[in-house]
């Protein structure tokens, strides 16, 4: 529960919205945000909402006694969240923390979508728009429209479990399947919002290390806006299983293998931009060439997935662990190490060291592809996801012996990683305000830039 909740509300979102906190400005040619104090108040809600996540596993009582954490799953399903099965208070702790960190989402993104639309710099029109601003108005837009449902069924369970309402209590004439239809309605398109950014950063880093303008532009930006219209029409693809009866069913696989079509396009469009490139393989390609190949399995894993028969076999085991996994690491995890090497020097002004990033992109992606290449296998022989311990019978030993191994590689990889941005910090190579040759607008001023971003605010010209 803990690490579903912190990685997909409390790392992810704040890195794809911390990246967009700090570059969208510049890439627009604007000052600053829209709504500053908004801004810094989406940051303490998302900081002490997490706190207050985390505090559980001191104050929280559940289960297990006192300092539980919270054990309800990271999508709490009712009934499992009422009273009657998860007495105490860590179910609490869970559901106020996430209400919390969610306005603080909701803040932010009302923040992106004003200052994109009314504060681009002049001659900035929304044709020109660098991919990564397109990709933040798109999952900041969706963000405004999945996050409150979520919000309400939080305040609904509250009511449920302090006030005797019976929203989610089947024996009262409540619904769980009800707490499913709005966590996955949030929930779904969410796993678009993590990787959507993902996507932007590809688009912004292998343009450049290819010298070439990017390819396809137009249904680049179309592919991205038609992914998160689409993904809001995918969420019951989660709820297979429940029971929806063969109509639904039949409409949300539709879906869902329809959103494989627009992300189709997008890899397209970044392999067009590639072939025929001057490449220059250095540490943020090298990522976003690993997530070119990651994503893709990913991708055709969820498109098995999106086969009602094949997921009634396959749901809650290790396979959807793997798929998931496949695109939070593979896909968005692997475009932020790139963006890091990518942007550093413009944050910093020093240069992260080549040598050490190689390292840690080889041991990473050997180690990554080690765990959850593998993992798919003991899902297909039925291993069910979120069990502590199994028969000796099974033939899962030797499989899950492998996915095992992979993670201290990836460890080791992670500490090279911390390591190189201490040391860079102090010792890096001066950077100079545009080190890679690239052509977006926050190449344009100082690196660092000042506070204020431009002394004079550019006017633009063309997309380049």
């Amino acid at each position: 529960t803990m690490h579903g909740t912190t990685m997909v509300f409390l790392v992810g979102i704040p890195i794809v919205f911390g990246f967009g906190n700090y570059l969208v400005p510049l890439m627009i040619g604007a000052r600053d945000l829209a709504f500053p104090r908004l801004n810094a108040l989406g940051y303490w809600l998302l900081l002490f909402g997490g706190l207050l996540l985390h505090f559980s596993f001191v104050g929280g009582e559940g289960l297990y006694g006192a300092g539980s954490a919270p054990a309800v799953g990271w999508f709490a399903y009712a009934p499992l969240t009422s009273r009657a099965f998860t007495p105490g208070n860590a179910t609490d702790y869970w559901n106020l923390a996430l209400l919390v960190a969610g306005f603080g989402t909701i803040a932010t993104a009302v923040n992106m979508v004003t200052t994109i639309l009314t504060m681009r710099g002049p001659g900035m029109t929304l044709g020109r728009l660098p991919i990564f601003v397109w990709e933040i108005l798109t999952i900041s837009a969706l963000t405004l429209i999945i996050l409150p449902p979520l919000s309400a069924a939080q305040i609904m369970l509250l009511l449920d479990r302090f006030l005797g309402a019976h929203f989610f209590d089947t024996q009262a004439g409540g619904s769980a399947v009800l707490w499913q239809h709005f966590f996955w309605f949030f929930g779904h398109p969410e796993v678009y919002v993590l990787i959507l950014p993902g996507f932007g950063f590809a688009s912004e880093i292998i343009p450049v290390f290819s010298r070439k303008v990017l390819f396809g532009y137009v249904t680049l930006v179309a592919a991205s806006v038609g992914i998160g219209l689409i993904a809001m029409g995918t969420w019951a693809h989660h709820m297979f299983v429940v029971g929806l009866g063969s109509t639904l069913n039949t409409a949300f696989a539709a879906s869902t293998m329809l959103v494989a079509v627009p992300t189709g396009i997008k890899i397209f469009n970044w392999l067009g931009t590639i072939y025929g490139g001057k490449i220059r393989f250095r540490t943020p390609m090298l990522f976003c060439c690993a997530f070119l190949f990651q994503f893709l399995c990913a991708g055709l894993t969820g498109i098995m997935l999106s086969v009602a028969p094949f997921d009634w076999q396959l749901s809650d085991s290790y396979f959807v662990v793997a798929h998931f996994h496949f695109v939070l690491i593979g896909g968005l995890v692997f475009t932020i190490f790139g963006a890091i090497y990518y942007w550093f020097p413009k944050a910093t002004g020093r240069m992260l060291s080549e040598r050490l990033g190689r390292w840690h992109f080889w041991l990473f992606v050997i180690g990554f592809n080690v765990t959850f290449l593998t993992m798919h296998v003991p899902g297909m022989l039925g291993m069910p996801r979120r069990i502590y311990t199994y028969g000796a019978d099974r033939g899962w030993e030797v499989w899950n012996l492998v996915v095992t191994l992979g993670v201290p590689l990836q460890i080791v990889a992670t500490v090279i990683f911390v390591v190189n941005v201490l040391v860079s910090l102090r010792r890096g190579a001066v950077a100079g305000d545009d080190p890679w040759d690239a052509w977006t607008l926050e190449w344009a001023t100082t690196s660092p830039p000042p506070p204020y971003n431009f002394e004079v605010v550019p006017l633009v010209s063309s997309r380049r």
